[in-house]
């Protein structure tokens, strides 16, 4: 084992694919694209108070599953008000998102059961298939037709169809509406991840409530939403929202969720002070869509010379949410650029195979809701910099 572990290790230094935690002060003064903390939730004092009663309150930690006697009234109110922002009937939390996208795929799964997924869906969505036991088929990425096509030779008597709102490397999104069109004409159950959406996306009186929110999918019957607490929310955890009937399955059949502890108390505050921040303060995913259009603007020189300007010569769009994606010419480059920018004050993401879902690896940018004019101004300036040097 020692031996096979050492080549492992060699190879992925060979490839530039070297992982290591980069640990950050508590009171770092890093310009922060790099997070998922969209919202600015996560040092929120109304937040990170929430968090300080409930353990104080209720103790560091469930103490035990959900079933047993890890419930708590913080959990039941988290999930109704979950559920009544997204649109949904009802929700239950697991204690992340991750498992929540395995548990209600491997509950929903098995060999009577067809996945249909996106070929970007994320690596938690991946995992869930495997383990379902599911015959699953990819389709090109927002490819409805190609999603159809595959639909209609389908044997199983049930059918998912598997994607993210927003997806988290590129920042685009699916074409939500036509793959319910779909789901409805082929009997099938449209699973969508909401995780870089939930408090960024959404319009009107739903801004900030997530793709689904306000529109024909809230609600469907052929409609299962899920959701992290760990990115727009500030804490931590995820959720699945759907139908009762759903979540009575699944606090019988989803096993990361029966034999798993349940979510910390702390957590649960947490995000239930964060769903009634961005129920009542919209601005703030207002904010993000604005601050993720001033970065599209400072990097469009540098994007056009990606390769990523669209035909009238501007920055794609990639403000459906937050993340803003500059593709790299290889894995070292994209880790040495990452690290200029470090040492230059700004934090960005580093996307290197096998976690990006085209094989390019990218810088990701996130933008904050909190981010101001000046900080956006000064990191464009950065990346410009470092990248312009790049062959």
């Amino acid at each position: 084992m020692t031996q096979w572990l050492e080549r492992q290790a060699a190879v992925r230094e060979r490839r530039g694919q070297v992982r290591r935690p980069l640990p950050r002060a508590a009171h770092e003064q890093f310009i922060d694209l790099a997070s998922n903390d969209y919202l600015g939730l996560a040092t929120d004092p109304r937040v990170a108070g929430a968090a300080a009663e409930a353990a104080s309150r209720w103790g560091a930690g469930a103490t035990s599953s959900r079933l047993v006697a890890g419930t708590t009234q913080l959990h039941l109110d988290l999930e109704q008000e979950l559920a009544t922002l997204a649109g949904m009937e009802a929700a239950l939390v697991f204690s992340s998102g991750y498992l929540a996208n395995i548990g209600v795929i491997t509950a929903l799964g098995g060999p009577g059961t067809l996945i249909m997924a996106d070929e970007h869906c994320h690596a938690s969505m991946i995992d869930g298939f495997r383990l379902s036991r599911s015959r699953t088929e990819s389709f090109a990425h927002n490819s409805v037709g190609e999603a159809g096509r595959l639909l209609a030779d389908r044997r199983e008597p049930r059918a998912i169809i598997a994607v993210e709102s927003v997806y988290s490397v590129l920042g685009d999104q699916a074409p939500l509406a036509d793959l319910l069109a779909l789901a409805e004409q082929r009997d099938a159950v449209l699973l969508i991840d909401e995780a870089h959406s939930l408090g960024v996306t959404g319009s009107g009186s739903f801004a900030g409530r997530g793709a689904v929110a306000g529109t024909a999918l809230a609600g469907h019957p052929n409609v299962i939403v899920t959701a992290t607490l760990s990115k727009a929310l500030g804490s931590q955890g995820g959720a699945v929202l759907g139908s009762a009937l759903l979540r009575e399955h699944l606090l019988n059949r989803a096993r990361s969720f029966i034999f798993d502890t349940g979510l910390a108390p702390a957590s649960a505050a947490a995000a239930l002070a964060a769903v009634r921040i961005i129920r009542d303060e919209p601005w703030r995913a207002h904010s993000v869509h604005s601050n993720a259009a001033a970065l599209a603007a400072g990097l469009a020189p540098i994007l056009a010379n990606r390769g990523t300007v669209g035909q009238n010569g501007t920055a794609p769009d990639r403000t459906a949410g937050a993340v803003q994606s500059i593709p790299m010419p290889s894995a070292e480059s994209a880790l040495a650029a990452a690290e200029s920018a470090h040492r230059a004050g700004v934090r960005v993401g580093c996307f290197r195979p096998p976690s990006v879902p085209d094989g390019i690896p990218r810088l990701r940018l996130t933008a904050r809701a909190t981010l101001r004019p000046k900080e956006i101004d000064d990191s464009c300036a950065v990346l410009r910099s470092i990248l312009e040097e790049l062959p």
